[in-house]
């Protein structure tokens, strides 16, 4: 648009929408509607030329500055609010972006208004301001003066920057700028942001400087060095403002904030009134006197002219958010222009280079998506790439670049050749030796070095060239005219082929791999593909506006248009899918796809083509096809399918690429029964179908081949047990209950035990059936396979039997063993469950069994302390010597635990024992009988000794001191041979020599506390037996009479300490001592006359006749060569009236030989009874006989162990106890 006002266009402004244009023209303001060029209201305020105008960012209201020194602020809805004045014209006006705080600039001074300030802060400046800008964060205003300063101030008008520039007052700055770009990157080294955005799928591009070294990323050498490359020597840290600054020395600079010179001065040969950036920073546009606009890249750049006016341009704007750009001249015309950037790129295989911000190249693997960035410092006008080559047209010149090496991944390019020289052309390509040019008609082919080496000349307007390939220098060309043409030409050879003419005009082409078929877009949009050599029309589709044939597959094309991407393969029907763009390459699986600036490499999984050649059977062609790219998914299709179509070699391909070892062992088993001869295409198949999972068709087939077998295999193994019956029908039994086995196997292996048990049962398996049901305890199930299985079935029976043992139901157990008649299972099974009952009426009636019964009945009774009932099951066996075993064991132990008590008890129990086995042992019988007394000894020792070690061991004592004291000297009279294990002479003779000092008999006391200095005395009792030893020196030297012992035979006082032991000094008589308080009882032994038996004796005794005669009984001593004894005898007839037993005895000699009392039968027969004990050991020991001498105080013995005790003291411990303190023999037995 274009239109003149007659006024000079001194500013315009674009409200930030772009909807409104407002233009200071004359002394007054104009609004534009920008989508029609209306005027929707002229603005009347100044009363002189307006200068200037600026709108705020927030698009809420605009400021004008005219020549009669006022501001006007304007609203949005076009109303003045506002007005104040300076003290010169205004020159310039420019809002805040942020704060929206306004700037107004005079020739003198300048201001600074925001809304919320009611005054306006005016500054002075030394200079006449011609121009000012604000940074795109608010934070500093640039002012340009007329005296060629630039001056940069804060919010608050302070100068913090002062830029002199080398022209001075010469060069008066007509024009500044800050890029609205607010990233320091994108003013040197990236795309414009708009072609960013389209392209958001590439990578970044690295910055401008290439590292020595790199490869990758790198920018490529472009010419003349020292011009294109700018200094960036500068802090990367700093702010990323930079400011353009236009001035009348005709420069143009850049600087930064900080002040520092970016780059060097830019000559522009005319005077320049204006700059301004577009809305991204990406383009600079320039007016002034030289009557037009320039457009500059965004580091000065010349790109070219945007229009042409007739006088000098004061201002030009971009439309914000656009490509739209206004003028205003001094004329008074306004022109509006829209720039079109057109794309300049070239595409070969997976390389694709395009033009970025007009004076770059910027070269993209579509494959690694690596990017390179090749700087220019002119307009790209032409782009061509083929191969490693690379050719880029500017105005004057081409320049032709090469790879540094094959590698097919390397992006670092080297220029190789530079033809300076300008050429007009519409197309530009490039080969391995040669560039041809496309104007119009003409085809021109140049070396490198801008030689012209051919020329052709076509019929028509060419419309598409492309490469073909062939061998370095000699390419091939193909070429599509306006007239429908398509030619083939060789860069060598000056004469085109005519491949084939139509009647439509061409718009794209491209030529199969093979050369064989051409594809053919026509100005109809109708893609049209022929066969080369026959000229035939094989099809067409249509809606395309690009064609390119798949480059690793013959039969493939694909064509866009219409938004839809459309695969053919072969003559099937085409795929669609959606795709914006056009397609320019198809590689694989790969389609390089053009939309708008970006291109993009777009992954197209070739599935469908695939299927149509699978449902044709086509098992080697969609094998091609899938090898460009399809899905996992795809590929096991197209395995499954040659399998099933039993391309055995297609499938192994394809299940190699999934992995799927599984079909890969099946096609090499049928691959090895196929080298052995077999050829059942049948039999295959239905391996396969099985291994697919399609059983039922398996079996068919496997029964039409005559392999029924492998089919009930198949659903034996897959348990389809009612498959298989159905299959078997009413077939073999044997079968059947093969079946029926397999089906209780898996029933067992899935965890369903009970439904096994029963297959089993069916299946005659009774020992499985009885192992399932044995391990998850069903006793109810047992029970029921045991009734049922005939007694000759011994293993299952058995295994029944043993399972009800173990699963605690022993009645069961024995009801199945009496099935079998197993019997010693059956005593085996009583004796383990302790049914002694039953296991020794069993034993009754089969002896046979007596050791397997009794032997572990006596272990089982020794475990339970019951010894005395062990002992006799042990005789019932015959095993005496293990019941001595046993209870020795059980001795030892409790004298080495110090259960003194325990121990007396066993021992008593062993001499028992060994009495037992004397008895009825002839040949042992001594021995026997020399173990009895050495256990009795041993059983009273310790008996004795455990009164001691509580005295010693416990705090507190059980028995008064007069028992202690007796059972000291007992005990150490006992022990007059050897001391027995576990009994401590220190202990007894301590225990004896405290009691001995609290009892009177300081004398024995000495005696023991000297004793105890000659033995080895424990470290508790060390101080208490050195204290006693010194405080008994203070006591008498003798002992007190009480304590003193009398011999009831011969009435002798005896020793408290005798040597002899137990027995008196005197007449050797042994003591008899009461078994709980050790006093010496007041009974004397006697022995019977020879020829009078024991019953005989007590007969005697038990007449108890009246003496109605007083006889004369004397005691005669009687001398053998053996003994010596005192015989009383009544020889004569005196009868006298007192009791022998109580008269004085008459002898009255001290000799060492012990005389025993033997009596007659006349004696017996005056003696009472109940002055008489006996001891009636059983054989082979004799009865011992005692007479009490004093009838009055009773004396009591055990029955069993034949102690004795005086009755009180007895019945006490009965009392306490409920047994025999001794023998432990409960009041509530029978005597023995």
């Amino acid at each position: 648009q274009r239109g003149v006002l007659g006024w000079d266009i001194y500013d315009l402004a674009f409200k930030p929408d772009g909807t409104q244009l407002i233009i200071a023209a004359g002394n007054r303001l104009l609004v534009y509607d920008t989508s029609d060029g209306t005027l929707i209201q002229p603005l009347k305020g100044h009363k002189d030329t307006v200068y200037c105008v600026a709108y705020a960012k927030d698009g809420k209201r605009f400021a004008s500055g005219s020549a009669d020194k006022s501001v006007i602020i304007w609203t949005s809805k076009l109303e003045g609010i506002l007005k104040y004045t300076h003290n010169d014209s205004i020159q310039c006006v420019s809002y805040n972006p942020l704060t929206h705080q306004l700037a107004s600039c005079s020739s003198s001074d300048f201001g600074l208004w925001s809304p919320e300030q009611k005054s306006v802060s005016k500054h002075k400046t030394s200079s006449k301001i011609t121009c000012c800008s604000w940074t795109n964060d608010g934070q500093y205003l640039a002012l340009g003066m007329f005296n060629g300063i630039v001056s940069i101030r804060n919010k608050n008008g302070e100068e913090k920057v002062k830029i002199e520039r080398t022209g001075g007052a010469s060069s008066p700055i007509w024009s500044i700028c800050w890029n609205p770009s607010s990233r320091w990157e994108n003013f040197w080294s990236r795309a414009d942001e708009q072609e960013e955005s389209a392209h958001s799928c590439l990578e970044e591009i690295p910055v401008l400087k290439s590292r020595p070294g790199s490869r990758q990323y790198s920018q490529t050498e472009g010419e003349d060095h020292e011009e294109e490359e700018i200094s960036m020597d500068f802090n990367l840290d700093e702010r990323n403002d930079i400011l353009a600054v236009a001035d009348w020395g005709q420069k143009l600079s850049f600087y930064q904030l900080s002040g520092k010179q970016i780059g060097k001065d830019r000559m522009l040969n005319f005077d320049p009134c204006c700059v301004s950036y577009f809305t991204k920073g990406e383009y600079i546009l320039l007016g002034g006197s030289d009557k037009q606009v320039s457009l500059f890249t965004k580091d000065g750049v010349r790109l070219g002219t945007i229009g042409e006016q007739s006088s000098w341009v004061w201002t030009c704007k971009v439309k914000p958010d656009s490509n739209y750009v206004v003028i205003g001249c001094q004329d008074g015309t306004i022109s509006f222009y829209q720039l079109i950037f057109s794309t300049v790129h070239g595409l070969y295989k997976d390389r694709y280079a395009y033009r970025d911000s007009m004076t770059d190249v910027i070269v993209q693997h579509l494959i690694t998506e690596q990017k390179v960035r090749i700087k220019g410092r002119e307009l790209v006008k032409k782009i061509a790439i083929y191969k490693n080559r690379l050719a880029i047209q500017m105005p004057e010149k081409i320049l032709i670049y090469e790879l540094y090496s094959d590698d097919s991944s390397d992006m670092y390019y080297r220029v190789k050749e530079k033809i300076v020289k300008k050429f007009e052309c519409n197309l530009l390509v490039v080969c391995s030796d040669h560039i041809i040019l496309c104007q119009e008609k003409r085809l021109q082919c140049l070396s490198f070095s801008g030689i012209k080496e051919r020329e052709w000349l076509m019929e028509s307007l060419i419309r598409y060239i492309k490469v073909i390939g062939g061998p370095p220098g000699r390419e091939g060309l193909l070429v599509g005219l306006k007239n429908g043409q398509i030619l083939k030409i060789f860069v060598d050879n000056v004469f085109a082929i005519v491949l084939l003419k139509q009647s439509t005009a061409v718009r794209c082409l491209d030529m199969s791999a093979s050369r064989n078929k051409l594809a053919v877009v026509d100005e109809n949009d109708t893609c049209l593909v022929y066969d080369i050599h026959t000229k035939e029309l094989l099809f067409q589709e249509p809606n395309a506006n690009s064609v390119a044939w798949n480059t690793q597959c013959e039969d493939m094309l694909c064509f866009s248009g219409g938004g839809y991407l459309n695969i053919k393969a072969s003559n099937f029907p085409v795929h669609q899918q959606k795709l914006q763009g056009f397609v320019v390459g198809y590689n694989g699986s790969k389609i390089f796809c053009l939309h708008v600036f970006s291109m993009s490499a777009v992954e197209v999984p070739q599935s469908a083509p695939m299927y149509q050649y699978l449902e044709r059977k086509m098992f080697k062609e969609a094998y091609q096809i899938a090898c460009l790219g399809v899905t996992d998914t795809d590929w096991k299709e197209l395995a499954m399918e040659a399998l099933e179509g039993l391309e055995f070699e297609t499938a192994k391909k394809a299940f190699t690429r999934v992995r799927d070892l599984r079909y890969l062992e099946l096609i090499s088993s049928i691959e090895e029964r196929k080298k052995h001869g077999e050829n059942n295409n049948e039999l295959f198949l239905a391996d396969v179908y099985a291994y697919q999972g399609k059983f039922h068709e398996a079996a068919k087939l496997y029964k039409k081949s005559g392999h029924e077998n492998l089919a009930l295999d198949m659903y034996s193994d897959l348990r389809m047990f009612d498959y298989a019956k159905d299959f078997l029908g009413s077939g073999d039994p044997k079968d059947t209950k093969m079946l029926i086995k397999k089906q209780a196997d898996w029933a067992k292996n899935i965890n369903e035990p009970k439904a096994a048990v029963e297959m089993y049962l069916s299946a005659g398996e009774h020992m499985k059936a009885i192992e399932i049901s044995g391990d998850h305890g069903w006793v109810d199930m047992l029970i029921e396979i045991a009734r049922k299985l005939d007694k000759a079935e011994r293993e299952p029976l058995s295994k029944c039997a043993f399972y009800f043992k173990k699963l605690d139901n022993p009645g069961y157990a024995a009801e199945t063993y009496m099935k079998v008649g197993d019997l010693k299972a059956l005593v085996h099974l009583h004796v383990e469950t302790h049914r002694w009952e039953e296991a020794f009426a069993l034993s009754e009636k089969h002896p046979e069994f007596k050791d397997d019964v009794y032997v572990p009945y006596a272990q089982w009774l020794a475990e339970n302390d019951r010894f005395e009932e062990a002992q006799k099951a042990f005789h019932k066996a015959g095993r005496q010597s293990e019941a001595v075993r046993v209870l020795e064991q059980l001795t030892h132990n409790a004298v080495v635990e110090s259960r003194f008590n325990d121990a007396a008890y066993y021992y008593w129990m062993l001499s028992m024992q060994c009495l037992d086995i004397a008895q009825e042992n002839e040949q042992q019988k001594t021995e026997m009988l020399q173990k009895f007394h050495h256990f009795q000894h041993l059983a009273e020792v310790y008996h004795v000794y455990h009164s001691i070690q509580r005295y010693t061991e416990e705090p507190f004592s059980f028995h008064l001191p007069e028992t202690l004291f007796n059972i000291s000297r007992f005990l150490l009279h006992s022990l007059t041979k050897e001391t027995p294990l576990g009994i401590s002479k220190v202990n007894t003779l301590f225990a004896l020599a405290k009691q001995s000092k609290a009892l009177g008999a300081y004398k024995l006391a000495r005696h023991a506390y000297d004793k105890l200095q000659g033995l080895q005395i424990p470290a508790r009792f060390q101080k208490s037996i050195e204290l006693g030893s010194l405080t008994i020196r203070s006591k008498p030297f003798h002992d007190s009479e009480e304590l003193v012992p009398l011999c009831y035979r011969c009435s002798t006082n005896n020793p408290l300490l005798n040597n002899l032991g137990n027995v008196c000094i005197n007449c050797r008589q042994p003591f008899v001592f009461s078994a709980s308080s050790y006093e010496v009882l007041h009974l004397v032994e006697f022995y019977l006359e020879d020829g009078i038996t024991d019953e005989e004796a007590v007969a005697l005794i038990d007449l108890e006749v009246p003496r109605l005669n007083k006889r004369e009984i004397k005691w005669q001593e009687m001398m053998s060569d053996h003994a010596q004894s005192l015989r009383l005898d009544d020889n004569t007839d005196i009868i006298e009236d007192d009791d022998p037993f109580t008269a004085k005895l008459s002898f009255e000699q001290g000799g060492s030989e012990f005389v025993p009392v033997i009596v007659n039968r006349a004696v017996l027969q005056s003696m009472s009874r109940r002055d008489v004990l006996i001891k009636r050991w059983p054989k082979p020991l004799r009865w011992q006989y005692y007479r009490s001498l004093l009838p009055d105080a009773s004396i009591t013995m055990c029955p069993s162990c034949f102690q004795m005790f005086h009755t009180e003291d007895y019945e006490l411990l009965v009392l306490q106890h409920n047994c025999c303190p001794f023998c432990r023999r409960r009041i509530d037995e029978s005597n023995q």
